[in-house]
């Protein structure tokens, strides 16, 4: 029998800590070991952790290591042949587990799985993560290296085989931060991907969540830019060193990387990270990506194509509501979302 490790990563969410170990201790699936890494938390988490005795496995870290330390002592500390790294602010179902050994194969590095949406309170958005399509299964090696991503889930959503995840850890201190998004590229690398595109489990949007865009700054345009152009250098690297063929305009081949660019650059041209950008060419670039790289249907071609138009060529003012509403969906007025479910509609309609 599979033994599959929970590892909770925790960091100042005593709030929502006892609902994501609760979720790991009560799956139906039995061999089940849960290790909570508390990265030297001010809160009362580890009055909380203390309280779950031998039911958990802690590791209390005595320095601040953020994300990446704590996916490090964790992995070290657990024994599972699978392994899920769960957010402390995110929880699992109680079939989870059972549903993704269900469909554990020797040749996969990773399963992956649908997350319900929740807000602060755990009260459903009414939609799941990612929206859209299906999520990407199968051998999606050659999706990261031709565009350097794939419909994929963030941390709490995925399950990784040990040998996969030994061939990439312990995970540098230049991706400390970004160790969900370092695994995430190259996991796929080393096995096949399979898709559980049931929900099994809730993926909490609030106010410190790292990359949830709640608000649209453009401090958060550069951090997204930095991490694009962190996270193609290191597909880069082991694209390279593992005899792969790797994409020399890797970075601009996928639309949502040149919305983030051309985003940033209209918002706020003046703190813009990359001085060589210009809005004609993003414009171009997003066009590009859009008929050339990418899987939409022709509708969310039209679209997209018309939100790239408009951004890049009209007058800052009326560009900028543009872009809050691509990037905050929930800030769209009521019309535009309206006239988007129209559009849809029609397109999609036989006649």
């Amino acid at each position: 029998m599979l033994l599959v490790s929970i590892i909770i990563n925790n960091y100042n969410y005593g709030s929502f800590l006892p609902q994501a170990i609760d979720s790991a201790l009560a799956q139906t699936y039995s061999h089940v070991e849960v290790v909570v890494v508390d990265d030297l938390s001010s809160d009362n988490s580890r009055d909380i952790i203390a309280g779950y005795g031998d039911r958990i496995i802690p590791v209390l870290h005595t320095t601040n290591g953020k994300q990446g330390a704590a996916f490090n002592s964790g992995f070290a500390k657990s024994q599972g042949d699978i392994i899920i790294f769960l957010d402390a602010d995110d929880y699992l179902y109680p079939h989870a587990v059972e549903n993704i050994v269900a469909v554990w194969q020797p040749t996969l590095a990773k399963v992956h799985y649908r997350l319900d949406v929740v807000d602060t309170e755990g009260q459903p958005r009414g939609i799941s993560y990612p929206q859209g399509g299906p999520l990407d299964s199968g051998s999606i090696r050659q999706s990261v290296l031709r565009v350097g991503t794939y419909v994929g889930v963030p941390t709490s959503g995925n399950a990784i085989g040990r040998q996969a995840l030994a061939q990439v850890t312990p995970i540098p201190a230049e991706f400390t931060t970004t160790s969900d998004d370092y695994l995430s590229v190259l996991i796929p690398l080393f096995g096949e991907v399979a898709a559980v595109e049931t929900p099994l489990g809730a993926y909490r949007i609030h106010t410190s969540n790292q990359w949830a865009m709640t608000q649209v700054t453009s401090d958060r345009f550069h951090r997204i830019i930095r991490h694009d152009l962190q996270r193609c250098a290191l597909i880069n690297q082991y694209g390279t060193q593992l005899g792969y063929d790797v994409s020399d305009d890797l970075y601009m081949r996928f639309v949502g990387r040149v919305w983030t660019r051309l985003a940033s650059l209209r918002f706020d041209p003046t703190s813009h990270p990359v001085a060589s950008d210009r809005p004609l060419g993003l414009t171009w670039l997003g066009l590009r990506a859009i008929w050339r790289y990418s899987s939409f249907n022709w509708q969310k071609r039209l679209i997209f194509s018309a939100w790239f138009t408009w951004v890049g060529l009209a007058p800052r003012p009326l560009a900028k509501p543009v872009i809050v509403w691509l990037f905050a969906p929930h800030h769209r007025p009521k019309f535009i979302s309206w006239s988007l479910t129209r559009i849809r509609r029609l397109v999609s309609s036989p006649g």
